[in-house]
């Protein structure tokens, strides 16, 4: 496949343009920093949108699939209208820019703040899953959600259209495992997302699952890493900052809250990489 991914110099993009690029495909990366060989493009702008979907001069005339990862990657980094407004706008003009070109394949990234986060407010239960309403705390959030209903009417409007929707992780490289001993002191600090993460390579594996997943209509996935982020055990942590929440399974000594149930039985996602490895 010739695959458009925009946000492809991030964090995550990199490794999503690296491993799609090492199983086979052609990659196009579409981004607002991009130099050559990748092409700058402004997803805000629907006009430049639509052409990077369907033809540069030069460089390709047709996208048989598109992952959709650029934006303001979280909340405090500019003012809330100013990311509320870059990452709908610039998800509408992907997805609308698709539909456009006749491109059935899309994945795009969603979040784990759509489950609640930061979690000042208990979860309704541990793990937590992609079966209770979303919970947005921020004009982050609501994107993100507010791009998961939009998505569901793409796919009623064109009954041949696949979307799915990845509720990433905080997107870890090798580098930034090193802090990660530091987190046992204070358990609290790292509440805000049930002490979640995921490798950046585990976050690219869960891409070309879901780019290679036979079905249509939209589907959500929480994609994490299996563990967390403290050599504590799962359990007593939930039991200690949560006594109140419901567990609703016997945890692992180290399992993720974030549930990836859902991504490993229709996806088959399986994490390969954990930060245990390297620290």
């Amino acid at each position: 496949m010739r695959i458009a991914v925009t946000g492809g110099t991030g964090k995550l993009g990199r490794a999503v343009v690296a491993h799609l690029r090492e199983t086979g495909d052609e990659v196009v990366n579409l981004d607002a920093a991009a130099q050559r060989p990748d092409i700058r493009i402004d997803l805000t702008d629907y006009g430049q949108t639509i052409e990077a979907l369907t033809a540069i001069d030069d460089r390709y005339d047709r996208i048989d699939a598109v992952v959709h990862l650029a934006a303001i990657p979280a909340p405090g980094i500019t003012g809330n209208a100013a990311t509320f407004q870059n990452n709908i706008i610039a998800t509408y003009n992907v997805f609308a820019a698709a539909k456009a070109a006749g491109i059935t394949n899309v994945v795009w990234a969603s979040s784990e703040t759509v489950l609640g986060l930061p979690f000042d407010t208990p979860p309704p239960y541990i793990p937590v899953d992609e079966e209770y309403p979303a919970r947005p705390e921020s004009r982050y959030s609501l994107a993100k959600h507010l791009e998961e209903t939009m998505a569901a009417q793409f796919c009623r409007w064109n009954p041949e259209l696949k979307m799915i929707g990845l509720r990433f992780s905080n997107v870890m490289d090798v580098e930034d495992y090193a802090e990660f001993p530091s987190f046992d002191a204070d358990p609290s600090r790292r509440k805000w997302n049930l002490w979640g993460y995921i490798d950046a390579r585990d976050g690219a594996q869960a891409v070309r699952k879901a780019l290679d997943y036979r079905a249509t209509g939209v589907e959500i996935f929480i994609i994490a890493n299996a563990d967390t982020v403290m050599s504590r055990s799962s359990a007593s942590l939930a039991a200690e900052v949560y006594p109140g929440v419901e567990v609703r399974k016997d945890l692992g000594e180290h399992e993720t809250m974030l549930s990836i149930d859902k991504a490993k039985r229709l996806l088959s996602y399986e994490p390969e990489h954990s930060w245990r490895h390297h620290v």
